[in-house]
């Protein structure tokens, strides 16, 4: 199915992946650290915030700018009856602004934008360490956001993710360099540990 703005629930082996995904949290964060927790407004995501929540003792902040990408009037609908409609973004050109064929579909441009919008909420926290909880294409977004790619840059972008994966953004103390130490990591749930930069 369609996911975009569609409001499914997680799935039995989701709702165990968050249960994982929060135990591997529990065990990044200082003792005595009380993080911060972002999370699309989606029941999906919310259910793996509170899977989180109950493990670090924090509350947890709903943000519908972490949604992901709205697929208009093919939400919900058999993947399939997507993939028949939608027109590919052109090779050069406007990316960002490009139709994609599907009545109420969210242009790229606008979903990047909103993302955007609320990591720059999400960075001016004073908190230690943050956790956000969004979706696949949403991370793009995020982590070009984090490392301060210009919002017009974006039309070619992408960093790959899979359902419950972790990606691990960080900032050092004194040059205050931000790097993408773990990219969708899945070491967690069981699979191989994913590669990350010296």
């Amino acid at each position: 199915m369609v996911g975009g703005w569609y409001d499914s629930d997680l799935t039995a082996r989701g709702l165990a992946e968050a249960v994982s995904i929060a135990r591997w949290i529990r065990g990044q964060i200082r003792a005595g650290v009380t993080p911060g927790i972002v999370s699309s407004d989606s029941l999906r995501a919310r259910r793996t915030a509170e899977q989180i929540s109950n493990a670090v003792g924090s509350a947890v902040t709903l943000d519908r700018r972490l949604r992901e990408k709205s697929y208009g009037i093919a939400e919900g609908r058999p993947q399939r009856w997507l993939d028949e409609r939608f027109v590919p973004p052109p090779v050069v050109g406007d990316r960002l602004n490009h139709d994609e064929g599907v009545p109420g579909a969210e242009r790229k441009g606008d979903f990047a934008a909103r993302v955007y919008s609320a990591m720059e909420s999400i960075i001016a926290s004073p908190v230690e360490y943050q956790v956000i909880v969004t979706h696949g294409f949403v991370l793009t977004f995020v982590i070009a956001a984090w490392i301060q790619m210009p919002l017009e840059s974006l039309g070619y972008a992408k960093f790959r993710s899979t359902p419950g994966s972790i990606t691990t953004l960080r900032q050092d103390d004194f040059f205050h360099n931000r790097q993408v130490a773990a990219l969708a990591d899945t070491q967690h749930l069981g699979g191989p540990p994913t590669l990350t930069p010296p």
